[in-house]
């Protein structure tokens, strides 16, 4: 490193550093105005209020770190461009690609933190955050002498498994105490049709993870060919071994594709696609959008260095307009490729790189601009 790499490093870090705490000050803000009233409601008090913060917000730093770096770019090399300091070195014969070099340095390590944030700290704190809010509202609704089938329950939970041949039913399903009520189970056969029901006032999965279990209920036979009931028998509990689903899995089928950490996202991509259905679209595009984000930080700079050293020696502000120029472009981008995705005109994993693919290809041509 030379001196005007560690001048470079020095004014650009400076300022990401205050870029950074500036955004992370906003997301304090956005997540107390979304959560904070629900979490008082729930009974959440000081220092658990401050944990749901820190556990929510690394969630967000994935997204936070590419915005960060385009702004605190444009600033700083805008900053150098009116000062002439680019101007000196072009004319002693550096190109801005050794310019730029402690810039590409940090960018390369930038995609590392990514890629670490998204495949590590962002699953951890989706679901650790989740697991906090439903143990607040478990300790609400035990607070109001609610029974524990009522405690943490979802309603109408359904589940089609349609690989194994078997729909499931829960009238309501306690995440408290891992079970369902009111149940029914239908068996069907290779087309389709409803061979056995089970139905039963309770259901749960063993903790060996050796089958259901099933409690006061009773098991119905049906005709395949008319669809007629010809048996009924009652049982005090009855155990299906060869049952496998697992009810985390069953109550994730209806969350938005945004809540769902990439472990989450895997696990539902599969089930949709055993079943081939066009619900594993927005599941799979979140999925490969998360992955193509590794890549951000680069594209960010490649985009952020013809912006700075070129045109007019402006105010810094109109370096934080182009910032939102390009990531409201990106957003089209974004919502333009999951259309076609939804509408089966490109695979869900093409979808996913067709921004990051725009934003490069925009890239390239300010760099050929620039030379």
């Amino acid at each position: 490193m030379n001196t005007f790499d560690r001048h470079l490093l020095r004014e650009w870090l400076q300022i990401l550093g205050l870029v950074l705490a500036a955004t992370c000050g906003l997301l304090v803000v956005q997540v107390l105005y979304d959560d904070f009233r629900s979490l008082r409601e729930l009974g959440a008090r000081g220092w658990v209020l401050w944990q749901y913060l820190a556990v929510t917000l690394p969630s967000f730093l994935a997204v936070v770190l590419p915005l960060a770096l385009l702004i605190s770019l444009l600033y700083t090399l805008g900053k150098l461009h009116r000062a002439n300091e680019l101007t000196a070195m072009r004319a002693a014969g550096v190109g801005f690609m050794r310019l730029t070099a402690p810039v590409w340095v940090v960018g390369v390590l930038c995609c590392g933190l990514s890629w670490w944030l998204n495949t590590t700290i962002v699953p951890w704190s989706v679901e650790e955050s989740r697991a906090l809010k439903d143990n607040l509202q478990f300790r609400h609704d035990s607070s109001q002498a609610l029974s524990p089938d009522r405690i943490g329950a979802t309603d109408s939970v359904a589940f089609d498994n349609a690989k194994a041949g078997r729909m499931w039913f829960f009238n309501r399903f306690s995440r408290y105490t891992q079970r369902g009520y009111g149940v029914a189970v239908s068996e069907l056969d290779g087309r389709r049709r409803e061979t056995t029901r089970i139905v039963a006032a309770q259901a749960w999965r063993q903790a060996q993870s050796t089958g259901w279990v099933f409690r006061d209920g009773r098991e119905l036979t049906f005709n395949v060919e008319t669809g007629e009931l010809v048996g009924s028998q009652p049982f005090k509990e009855k155990i299906r071994e060869s049952y496998d689903e697992e009810p985390a899995l069953m109550l994730l089928i209806d969350r938005r594709p945004i809540d769902l950490s990439l472990h989450e996202l895997r696990e539902i991509i599969a089930y949709h696609e055993n079943e081939r259905n066009a619900k594993a679209v927005p599941y799979a595009v979140r999925y490969f959008g998360l992955i193509a984000d590794t890549l951000g930080p680069l594209i960010v700079i490649a985009m952020a260095i013809p912006f700075a050293v070129t045109g007019l020696r402006v105010n810094p502000a109109v370096g934080v307009s182009k910032s939102i120029g390009l990531f409201f472009l990106y957003y089209v981008l974004a919502n333009l490729a999951a259309s076609l995705a939804s509408k089966g005109l490109v695979e869900p994993a093409v979808a996913a790189w067709l921004p990051n693919i725009g934003m490069t290809g925009l890239a390239l041509w300010l760099f050929a601009r620039l030379r």
